[in-house]
């Protein structure tokens, strides 16, 4: 099999897994009395799921590709800031941002990324 495919699918199965452990098992409860108190439905269809699938592995891609351009760092960095802080604002100005959720998301996020990244790095 191509290293590239390869790390991508790695990377990509990673972050899927690590995404799917914080949001639905580790934090459900946050994300649920969250859109309880604005009245909503926490949105959580087979669509939607599967949507968070292609989101897991365009960061995949997007890691692949700066892993292999710029240093491991910047390469972190960036994808931490385009991937979360990022949707972060959008969220929490949507107001549907359960910010107490942050305290765990932070960390984790940053650990999910540097993973996927040495993922792609040691695969290449």
């Amino acid at each position: 099999m191509n290293k590239n495919l390869l790390a991508f699918l790695a990377s990509g199965i990673w972050i899927s897994l690590s995404e799917f452990i914080r949001n639905e098992l580790l934090f459900k409860s946050f994300w649920l009395q969250k859109y309880v108190s604005l009245g909503l439905q926490f949105p959580s269809a087979p669509i939607n799921n599967a949507l968070w699938g292609i989101w897991s592995f365009l960061l995949a891609g997007v890691t692949l590709f700066l892993t292999r351009k710029i240093r491991f760092i910047e390469s972190v960095l960036i994808l931490w800031i385009l991937a979360f802080p990022m949707m972060w604002i959008v969220i929490g100005n949507l107001n549907v941002l359960p910010m107490r959720l942050l305290l765990f998301a932070v960390p984790l996020s940053a650990l999910e990324v540097t993973i996927a990244a040495v993922l792609c790095k040691r695969i290449v």
